[in-house]
């Protein structure tokens, strides 16, 4: 599925993963106290800087700050668009 979104310089467009919901120990967490995921597959980058070329792939996994990000809903699905070094890991 491809989306008619390209962003710029050094910003990324992440998919974020589903939350959990149920523990380890097999607990269902309910849905107002489920934290924001940090997790997601990186959808869409832009070409970078000059100096500063991007080093995260289209469908890498990375790990981002639990605030990065700006909320976007395209096509009915949630995305966050971030600078490449809001980025933390790429696992």
């Amino acid at each position: 599925m491809a989306l008619n979104i390209k962003p710029l310089a050094d910003r990324v467009l992440v998919e974020p993963m589903e939350a959990e919901t149920t523990t380890a120990s097999g607990i269902i967490i309910p849905d107002n106290a489920k934290e924001k995921p940090q997790k997601g597959t990186v959808v869409a980058i832009g070409n970078g800087k000059i100096d500063e070329p991007l080093t995260v792939q289209v469908g890498d996994t990375v790990l981002y700050g639990k605030y990065g990000g700006t909320d976007l809903k395209l096509e009915g699905k949630d995305y966050l668009m971030m600078r490449e070094s809001d980025i933390l890991a790429i696992i």
